[in-house]
């Protein structure tokens, strides 16, 4: 697999693939990918791991003998640039298809190949505002909070790696390469088909009802020490566990009861009275739905973490097994 691709999106798909056994080559222009200079080349190495890496430059005669080559012997083609970006340079599909008949090549843009948007310059923050998921991250006044991860990127990821495996099945099943066209807006927009379901039937705009933090049953509480835990207790087999653990039997109908109310501010007070610490031992020795708000700096304290592994060892661990 070549991978012709820059900073995060790209990198991760074709990542996926290399984590799941694809020889995939990262192919860089001369100076290398624009993410190594990111914060000290974080971004370049938390993306590229399990890559061989060549140097490129597809503006010289030299250059595109050389991707030739590569061409001649790969299965899939991953680029990220905009729409006409690879047909200046000499590599579009129908001239990479000429070259390998059964190439499957992906092209991941921001917003297509053709329409309105198609050559307008995006990051993860426009595909999040436009899609409408970043209108449901919002603090308690509705103003929307600036996420500190970049969520259209990595769906968009998950959607080049799932498209680019679906063409490589019918390439081996009929010999057949293909064009896949991925764009980033709408990988997260699927992410919104149940909002959308709810919305066109008049029911909700905020998504499934029971989960949208109305409920006492559903929701994020804080601790005794400013930090906040999840509980999901949305059936009633977790919630009726939640309101045995705390001696209050009488909950145990107000699951449902509207946050607000009384019956919510003693839940709240209830939990307010332990440290997020007691709550992480809670949780992994209970059964009702409880977790911890983890910080990136707590993952390794916690039981499940360090059974699998962090900085990306647990997805070795799933892919070996």
């Amino acid at each position: 697999m070549l991978d012709v691709t820059y900073y995060l999106p790209g990198p991760y798909a074709a990542m996926r693939l290399a984590e799941m056994g694809a020889h995939v080559i990262k192919v860089e222009p001369p100076g290398g990918d624009p993410a190594k200079t990111m914060s000290g080349g974080i971004v370049h190495q938390a993306n590229n791991k399990g890559k061989e890496f060549v140097t490129v430059d597809l503006k010289t005669e030299e250059g595109k003998a050389s991707m030739i080559e590569l061409i001649k012997k790969s299965d899939v083609l991953l680029e990220s640039f905009r729409p006409g970006a690879m047909k200046r340079l000499g590599f579009d599909y129908d001239t990479v298809k000429a070259l390998k008949p059964d190439i499957v090549y992906c092209s991941m843009t921001g917003y297509g190949q053709d329409g309105p948007l198609s050559v307008v310059g995006s990051h993860d923050i426009n595909y999040m505002a436009l899609s409408g998921v970043l209108s449901q991250f919002t603090d308690f006044e509705g103003k929307p909070i600036h996420p500190e991860n970049t969520i259209a990127d990595y769906v968009g990821a998950v959607a080049v790696s799932e498209g680019i495996l679906g063409a490589l099945v019918q390439k081996f099943r009929t010999g057949q390469g293909s064009f896949v066209d991925i764009a980033i807006a709408d990988a997260l927009l699927d992410f919104q088909g149940t909002h959308l379901a709810y919305n066109e039937k008049g029911i909700s705009a905020s998504g499934i009802p029971e989960i949208d933090g109305t409920y006492i049953c559903y929701g994020l509480y804080p601790t005794k020490d400013g930090r906040h835990v999840a509980l999901g207790a949305l059936e009633p087999k977790f919630w009726n566990n939640f309101c045995e653990f705390a001696k209050r039997p009488e909950w145990k109908q107000c699951g449902y009861y509207a946050t607000g109310t009384p019956e919510h501010s003693e839940v709240s007070d209830f939990i307010a009275s332990l440290s997020w610490n007691e709550w992480l031992d809670i949780s992994c020795r209970t059964d009702f739905c409880m977790t911890p708000v983890m910080r990136i700096t707590d993952l390794s304290e916690h039981p499940y973490w360090q059974s699998r592994g962090i900085n990306n060892e647990k997805v070795k661990v799933i892919h070996s097994n």
